[in-house]
């Protein structure tokens, strides 16, 4: 069957991949506009004739035309221009079959690291394993079972049990349908095992198959043969024991200790003084000595944990009893240090739940706030964190844009994979496109080997936080345009497209509408983030969260400084609800720190005079705090706050500009900006 791809794109390439090896097809040619195309380059490696038209190809016979652009005019155009007798696959069918193909491939993967976890399993256990279908042939096959039998796993796969296993009884319980528990066997080689047979039912209560699981009990079963009484246990297992490097304690049938080895002084710290003739349980820091269980069941245990010692070691212990003639003469335990194991995985679940924290470390149980703004800012971030669309947070500087970014993150289905910020202001120019995009070797001078990952390389999977993304150039502005549409990024120096499926999570301070009227933010970007907006009210609009806001940061302080501030006098609580807190939260968190620190160490209420002096105004309408020397600024009609603020900046920006005598590095020190947002605010104003 003669075939054409016509698009060469993710979907093209996985149709190509497919097809080029399946014996009963012939791929004519690949056809794409974009002559870098992913499926371009692989045809072109393979030796498949491309095209960035399709007429070429329709002047031989095609069977069929596979349109992988999703593209409707392509679609048409290629139902007018195909050959006669040949079908067009549409882009929509063509999307299934690639879903299915992903599909059938993870399905794959997860069948085989499956079958890995299981073959681990199975041959790391002590106990050997034989499995048979319900024809009796050998299904499963662990190494103990090699061991022990002495048949290789070559030898028994899919062959009769009954055929391979001298006196296997797995025939017989596929037969009768009945579990044969603790039966005892002797092999042809002398040893002597304890095995259980247990069918395999399906659903409808029919045998499919058996199972054997069974151990070597040839020495334990030699050692009681030969040992009569409790001296003659010590005499012989004396030599054993001290050399064995598992520890090991032994206790007669009062269930005092008879004998220890010197692994066991290492692990548990306890001399043969502190253990020889004692109660078997003194070494017992947590948990129920298991020698005195063995010794009233009769019965052996293994894997249970317990802690021994002055130092509550952790171990597992393995306990059986010891029998002579059918008599119980005491027991035996071997005991396993899992300290170390057990301080390497907390160790690492440490480690996991500090990365936690360090990649996204709030959630919307964080966001304090009960008034009408934020109540609707919460119920919006929780909506946007159940889909994959973009959201632009919109808010002064300290309202808590940040905190929101986490919590969307935290509350998505990608909550488990990277949450990556990047501060766009902070970052200059110059090296802003190869941090967020990446570089590929000798892209410039200074480049790593080897090139390096981008931002969004580095979130593919998770999500990033685009903090001030007013506060990008024109240049990356397109750029990130190209992510948000293609959803994949080019690292500086290389042409490659490199697939990234990030969530984006961008913020600003600006006005952005403003912004794209004096032409320093794109319109189309714009479009492309202002999908979900979330607008964060600033705190003066929501005073009645004022109070909760500042126990929260009263209890958060008190654990930082060691302080035990219970409570805040109500002038205080007055003072703090008139402020018009031009800061915000994050001002507000200063001057609960700063009045902590003020406090005495045995006060625990603050009160006024902790406070530290507010001086950047108050409410709006408010003249407390105005000085004889200040003046009411007239109310204009037909003028809103932000177009009379922006008039007073301008004017703050310029009498800077005029003491600093032009130096805009000084100036943008002065009024505590970066040098970019000084750049774009002299923009912005026409200065």
């Amino acid at each position: 069957m003669n075939i054409v791809i016509v698009g060469a794109g993710r979907g093209g390439t996985a149709l190509l991949k497919l097809l080029y090896r399946m014996e009963s097809t012939r791929i004519v040619g690949v056809v794409d506009k974009d002559e870098t195309a992913p499926g371009i380059l692989l045809a072109r490696e393979w030796g498949v004739p491309v095209s960035v038209s399709h007429s070429p190809f329709f002047e031989q016979k095609i069977h069929m035309v596979l349109e992988a652009t999703g593209n409707r005019e392509v679609y048409e155009q290629l139902k007018r221009d195909k050959p006669e007798g040949s079908v067009i696959i549409p882009g929509t069918v063509s999307s299934v079959i690639m879903k299915l193909i992903d599909e059938r491939e993870q399905l794959i993967d997860v069948l085989h690291r499956k079958q890995r976890e299981i073959d681990t399993i199975l041959n790391s256990t002590h106990d050997a394993m034989v499995a048979v279908n319900g024809q009796g042939v050998i299904s499963l096959y662990n190494k103990a079972a090699e061991r022990i039998l002495g048949i290789s796993r070559e030898e028994a796969l899919g062959k009769a049990a009954e055929d391979v296993i001298p006196n296997s009884r797995l025939h017989a319980v596929l037969d009768s349908g009945v579990a044969e528990l603790n039966q005892e066997q002797r092999l042809t080689g002398g040893q002597r095992i304890v095995t259980n047979r247990v069918p395999i039912f399906d659903k409808s209560e029919n045998v499919v198959g058996a199972v054997a699981v069974f151990r070597d009990v040839t020495q334990v079963a030699a050692l009681t043969d030969e040992i009569t009484d409790l001296k003659d246990i010590q005499s012989l297992l004396q030599a054993i024991i001290q050399s064995s490097n598992d520890a090991i304690s032994v206790v007669d049938t009062q269930g005092n200790g008879l004998m220890i080895n010197p692994a066991y002084t290492r692990l548990t710290g306890l001399t043969e003084k502190d253990v020889i003739g004692k109660p078997a349980d003194v070494d017992i820091s947590e948990g129920e000595s298991m020698h005195l269980q063995v010794l009233r069941t009769g019965k052996p245990v293994r894997g249970v944990p317990l802690k021994v010692g002055p130092r509550k070691r952790d171990i597992i212990v393995n306990v059986a009893p010891v029998v002579v003639d059918g008599v119980l003469k005491g027991s035996v335990g071997v005991i396993h240090d899992v300290s170390e194991i057990k301080k390497l995985t907390d160790e690492l679940e440490n480690v996991k739940r500090l990365i936690r924290t360090l990649e996204a470390k709030y959630t919307f149980d964080n966001i304090i706030g009960k008034s009408e703004g934020m109540v609707h800012a919460v119920d919006q971030g929780r909506k946007a964190a159940l889909t994959p669309a973009t959201v632009l947070l919109r808010g002064e500087s300290g309202t808590g844009k940040e905190l929101f970014a986490h919590a969307i993150h935290n509350e998505s289905s990608r909550k488990y994979n990277q949450f990556v910020r990047v501060n766009c202001a902070a970052i200059p120019d110059n090296l802003l496109e190869s941090e967020l995009f990446g570089y590929e070797e000798g892209a410039f001078t200074g480049a790593r080997r080897g090139g390096k990952k981008g931002m969004f390389e580095e979130a593919s999977g998770g999500t990033i936080f685009l903090d001030e993304i007013g506060e990008l150039s024109m240049s990356t502005q397109a750029k990130l345009l190209r992510v948000l549409q293609e959803k994949e990024i080019v690292r500086v120096g290389g042409n490659k497209a490199i697939p990234v499926d990030v969530r984006v999570i961008a913020a600003t301070h600006v006005n952005l509408e403003r912004a794209i009227q004096t032409g320093v933010f794109r319109e189309d970007l714009y479009y492309r983030i202002n999908v979900l907006p979330i607008v964060i009210p600033p705190l003066r609009y929501r005073t009645q969260d004022i109070e909760e806001i500042v126990y929260h940061l009263i209890r958060k302080y008190n654990q930082e400084y060691g302080r035990g501030v219970t409570d805040i006098a109500p002038a205080v609580l007055d003072t703090l609800t008139a402020y018009a807190w031009p800061g915000n939260v994050r001002e507000l968190e200063n001057v609960i720190s700063r009045s902590l620190i003020n406090m005495r160490f045995q006060e625990t209420t603050i009160f006024p005079r902790h406070l530290p002096e507010l001086t950047a105004g108050d409410v709006p309408g408010s003249t407390r705090g105005m000085t004889k020397g200040d003046a009411e600024l007239p109310l204009e009609n037909g003028r809103t706050l932000n177009e009379m603020l922006e008039e007073v900046e301008a004017q703050i920006i310029k009498n800077a500009l005029l003491h600093n005598k032009s130096n805009k590095t000084a100036t943008a020190r002065q009024l505590g900006l970066s040098i970019r947002n000084l750049y774009y605010k002299l923009e912005k104003y026409g200065l």
